[in-house]
């Protein structure tokens, strides 16, 4: 029997939770063999919070998560896989673990016992932060601690789960230190008459003031907060992954169900938040090097195949000794969405922007005034942390010695107001100052000339010639892993939201400034990409996506057509705008529904007109929240939000806006064919790049998705498997992707060293429309790939499913294979040309 590989001809991403078990995948499993995949690709499957939808709050990683099945269910759904031919990679998650409730053992253990706990060294504490008196800040608290403890909202408790006396809140419990229990029980057992002596607020409170850690309310975290969480988030906390017991815990059933060949590999989650990338990547892969020759005869022996969830900034590479295979794809996810758009179009929709929002078309001065906001509001404590370490460094040297907390706090925040990247990799040795973050502290010291001393200090640190090495260190480990969550948290979560330019090209990994690349560029980056990384995955949508990849296909149209655009824009505001939306809101609305229109919707399907209602309704409510500007998550402006609520669910009400849905499902109409031939080409690229193709759950139909959880919804595989089956072709369903999907994975599966490994070339273009034409072969030991796609067909006139005519080609043709084969001939068949050959 051949054994099969454990470096994936192209994955298949499933979010599983308690309504889509192990068991659920299982039951599909012919499914995705005959799809053509050869490895599906898991969510988190450790045990996470009760209810996760996502599993990235794990709780036990000693455990599989028993909601999906438990050790057994998983075990059955890996003999299921490798019984038709397929493998599993696993999500893993070493950066963070949910705190909070009562279902973290190790959390609870080092709130009861503080530093001496013997998990305190599990997470990324600072007891001896100034603000906490060398307790745990814990932010839980729905109001100021004075009025909830006043209000009787703390309660000591015997918690019989726990098996422990416990402050009770909620969901939430805090365990008693042993030191109080003898105090409090007073010869007695803990019963409730025992226990109601301490429902006093000052005898509570005096009980709590010696406890190991200070409740607080959830809105001081920002300032106060001693311990590292993932991104702003209180429930989760930052893990301390560079300890190798820390490591080997976190580790040990992952690397036990790769010693089993159970699994293939991992993806790794946010590798941005850890303290040494490069460090953890080659501990990690020299533990699984020590396990590969143990596996069974059965399994794989040329894993595992490991990718990191990264996002690079523009020009930026991973660096060439991480021990990985690649990004998990959100760089590819960039790149082929900049190619779908038309450059000539940006004046106009930069005009418009600007006309429309008042703010900047220039996406830069946008993430300049979002990460300042951010560093000093959700991440203040941590920026304060980052300038006490440098100051330590500061302060042993006379030279340096001046350089204070507050002048290294503002120069701190110039500089990484301005990083283009998430993070340096310094780790406090020698290190050459990357370009980007160069270019950051030269714009910083332009922008804040008086600190330019503070500024050039921390290059010295960051260079590895100022101060001594633990120090030093821990200086450089503190900026990295607060630039990181910065950039997330300030660019994707808030800039993005404020920017609408075009909302196609604002996502994940995204460079929202740029709103195009040239063909020629495009082609250049995938010979970069198969000489330097050639099995990093490619994805076009994630379960983090802001809108999927059908959606951004479509909206890319209106980058070729922009005065057409303007003109549907200003006559809607006419015929539908309403005062108490701002404007830029409304634009971004606008754009939402002309984005996720469904092919089949009709003004008079009320029934589908409020199920794209609701869905719309949760991404407005999101939009408006992450953006910062009239609403917040922490301070809701409810008025605001139900005045966006009324006007969305009215322009989706035929008997209120029949004018406006008339006029939106004949301009959708108008750019739906071009934007579904983007979403073929889309995919046709992803499956003939250099790479490892990902597919996320689902999109091998039409992905008309908005953000989560709207992303995240069930998959109809009945009606997939039916498709897929039945041999359809249709656009209207997406059978048509589906389709060329399934070819393309065989082709793949029959030649996976071509795909993977074959060189890219660009195939000559000529004639009047070659602008409108993608062409690249791939060869590999006497093996050829030809590929031609179709760009940029708005001013085709074409309907669903229709390609452009002769005429509309005129002259155009493409060399394949040393013969000039015409465009009208190469795409009479639909938008792609595949051709495999000797």
């Amino acid at each position: 029997m051949r054994v099969r590989s454990a470096i994936p001809t192209a994955t298949y991403r499933l979010q599983l939770h308690k309504s889509f078990t192990f068991a659920g995948a299982q039951a599909r499993m012919d499914y995705f063999a005959a799809l053509g995949v050869s490895h599906l690709y898991l969510s988190p499957i450790l045990t996470a919070r009760a209810g996760s939808m996502h599993g990235y709050d794990v709780i036990d990683h000693r455990r599989i998560n028993p909601e999906l099945g438990g050790e057994a269910g998983f075990r059955a759904l890996a003999a299921a896989a490798q019984a038709v031919g397929l493998g599993l990679i696993v999500d893993i998650v070493p950066n963070h673990m949910a705190v909070g409730a009562a279902d973290n053992p190790f959390w609870l253990d080092v709130l009861e016992h503080g530093r001496a706990s013997i998990h305190a060294r599990m997470f990324d504490i600072d007891f001896d932060a100034p603000t906490t008196d060398g307790k745990v800040l814990v932010p839980t608290l729905g109001e100021p601690y004075g009025k909830v403890l006043a209000d009787g909202g703390l309660e000591l408790i015997w918690d019989k789960a726990l098996g422990k006396l416990a402050i009770a809140y909620g969901p939430h419990r805090f365990p008693i230190r042993p030191e109080d229990y003898a105090e409090i029980i007073d010869g007695g057992d803990a019963t409730a008459a025992i226990l109601s002596r301490w429902r006093a607020p000052q005898a509570l409170h005096d009980l709590l003031g010696r406890q190991h850690y200070r409740l607080a309310w959830w809105r001081t975290a920002g300032d106060l907060i001693n311990w590292r969480r993932f991104f702003d988030v209180n429930e989760l906390a930052g893990l301390r992954i560079e300890d190798e017991a820390v490591f080997e815990q976190v580790h040990a059933v992952t690397l036990g169900l790769y010693a089993e060949g159970l699994i293939d590999g991992v993806r790794i989650d946010h590798v941005d938040g850890l303290a040494d990338p490069a460090a953890y990547l080659s501990r990690l892969q020299g533990r699984f090097d020590t396990l590969t020759d143990r596996r069974p005869p059965h399994a794989p022996r040329d894993g595992p195949y490991v990718v990191i969830e990264k996002i690079l900034g523009h020009g930026e590479a991973l660096p060439p000794e991480w021990s990985v295979h690649g990004t998990t794809g959100y760089d590819f996810m960039n790149e082929v969405s900049a190619l779908q758009h038309d450059a000539s179009g940006e004046p106009e929709l930069n005009r418009l922007w600007e006309d429309l929002s008042g703010r900047s078309a220039d996406f830069r001065v946008e993430a300049a005034i979002a990460r300042p906001e951010i560093l000093n509001g959700a991440f203040a404590a941590q920026l304060a942390a980052c300038a006490r370490a440098f100051a330590a460094v500061a302060g042993s040297d006379l030279s340096t010695r001046d350089l204070g907390v507050e002048t290294l706090r503002r120069a701190l925040t110039a500089l990484i107001s301005q990083l283009s990247v998430y993070r340096t990799y310094a780790v406090g040795g020698p290190y050459a100052i990357a370009p980007a973050v160069g270019e950051a502290l030269n714009a910083a010291r332009l922008a804040q000339p008086a600190d330019r001393p503070a500024l050039d200090f921390i290059a010295e640190v960051l260079s590895g010639r100022a101060g001594e090495i633990v120090p030093r260190a821990e200086a450089v480990r503190r900026l990295n892993q607060l630039s990181a969550p910065v950039a997330a948290k300030a660019v994707e979560d808030t800039a993005f939201y404020r920017y609408s330019r075009l909302l196609s090209r604002n996502d994940v990994g995204f460079e929202a400034g740029r709103l195009a690349t040239p063909a020629a560029d495009f082609l250049a980056s995938g010979q970069t990409r198969a000489e330097t990384a050639p099995l990093a995955m490619l994805t076009t949508a994630t379960h983090d996506h802001k809108r999927g990849e059908d959606v951004r296909a479509r909206l890319a149209v209106l980058s070729e057509v922009p005065g057409e655009w303007r003109a549907v824009v200003e006559h809607w505001f006419t015929i539908a705008g309403d005062d108490r939306v701002a404007r830029d809101d409304a634009y971004a609305a606008f754009q939402t529904l002309v984005g996720a229109w469904p092919l089949t919707l009709t003004v008079d399907d009320r029934e589908g007109l409020a199920a794209l209602a609701d869905r719309v309704a949760g991404w407005r409510e999101k939009a408006v929240r992450e953006a910062k500007l009239r609403s917040s998550w922490a301070a809701p402006d409810t008025d605001y939000e139900a005045d966006n609520q009324a006007w969305l669910r009215g322009l989706l009400d035929p008997g209120m806006s029949r004018g406006f849905l008339e006029s939106l499902t004949q301009f959708v109409g108008r750019i739906a064919p071009a934007g579904a031939i983007n979403g073929l080409v889309q995919a046709t690229l992803r499956c003939t790049w250099p790479g490892i193709p990902d597919l996320y759950q689902g999109d091998e139909l039409w992905d008309f998705s908005l953000v989560d959880p709207d992303n995240r919804r069930p998959v109809d595989y009945d009606l997939r498997a039916r498709l897929l089956a039945d041999g359809a072709r249709d656009w209207t369903s997406g059978a048509v992707k589906q389709a060329m999907i399934a070819r393309l994975l065989a082709l793949r599966r029959a030649d996976p060293a071509l795909f993977t490994h074959g060189a890219l070339t660009a195939l000559p273009i000529r004639g009047a429309r070659a602008a409108h034409v993608l062409a690249f072969e791939r060869r590999l030991d006497g093996c050829r790939l030809a590929v031609a796609v179709v760009l940029h067909l708005a001013s085709a006139d074409i309907h669903l499913g229709e390609t452009p005519d002769a005429s509309w080609w005129s002259d155009t043709a493409v060399e394949v294979d040393g013969a000039w084969r015409g465009a009208a001939d190469l795409f009479s068949a639909g938008p792609v040309f595949v051709q495999v050959g000797a």
